[in-house]
């Protein structure tokens, strides 16, 4: 993807573990890498492209995010890690949190900072409004939402909110190839759903021909996923809860994708 306000700006994911993306971001020189879980396909990258790593973006603290951390800081020692504030790290890193706000000079890029909490409890994403970007980690995914390993279904139901009011054009860059497993539990609540079905559609066809469902929008992501559409009647309908508070949907949705 050719970022729109930066020509020169190019993302692509590095495919690693079974289904985790490394974001990598460069204009053919410089480069920042987002939740380097391996170091070993992000270097073979930057040797392929011919890159210098300068910055290194964490969302939290969950091994396949930082594993390739320390072995790409002994290869590029003057690259600088942001990580969140509430959590521990064994690198060297500048902790930040949603009163931060960082700019990736080689890349011409601002990013503000946003805490959510849910997935684990120090758990950042990094948005820039000027370029429409989103790298969310494991809270948002393609028609769903990361599970509850530290915080409660109210903090998670209120970062995604903070994810839901964005620009409906915002890139949504996910670190997880979840989507067709997530819009198949979707359609049990939704089976009508037209722009679903659709994506359904269109996300086979991506995987079938080996490209990444993502990234999304987070418009694509209101009119799909449910986890951020636990106002809809006919997914109260489908829970059979249709007097219950959208925490409460999505309390229960999220319980029932854990066992899906």
């Amino acid at each position: 993807m050719i970022d729109s306000m930066n020509h020169n700006l190019q993302i692509i994911p590095i495919p690693a573990f079974k289904d985790n993306y490394i974001w990598l971001m460069h204009n053919g020189a410089q480069c920042t890498v987002v939740d380097p879980g391996d170091a070993a396909p992000v270097i073979e990258a930057l040797k392929r492209l011919n890159l210098i790593l300068t910055t290194i973006l964490i969302t939290h603290h969950h091994h396949d995010h930082i594993g390739g951390v320390t072995e790409l800081l002994e290869a590029f020692p003057k690259a600088l890690v942001y990580a969140p504030a509430l959590e521990q790290y064994d690198f060297n890193h500048i902790a930040i949190n949603e009163t931060n706000t960082i700019e990736l000079k080689d890349l011409n890029i601002p990013f503000t900072i946003l805490d959510l909490p849910g997935h684990t409890l120090g758990h950042i994403a990094y948005y820039s409004a000027a370029h429409k970007l989103l790298f969310c980690g494991d809270t948002l995914f393609g028609a769903g939402c990361g599970r509850l390993f530290e915080g409660t279904p109210t903090q998670m139901y209120h970062s995604l909110q903070k994810l839901a009011v964005l620009p409906s054009n915002t890139a949504v860059y996910s670190t997880h190839e979840y989507t067709l497993h997530n819009l198949s539990f979707a359609l049990m609540f939704e089976p009508h759903n037209h722009k679903l079905l659709n994506r359904q559609k269109s996300t086979q066809e991506l995987r079938g021909a080996g490209i990444p469902s993502l990234p999304s929008t987070i418009e694509l992501e209101l009119a799909t996923n449910p986890f951020l559409r636990c106002n809809n009647k006919e997914i109260h309908s489908a829970l059979k809860l249709t007097s219950a508070t959208e925490i409460e949907i999505f309390s229960k949705l999220r319980e029932l994708r854990n066992h899906y």
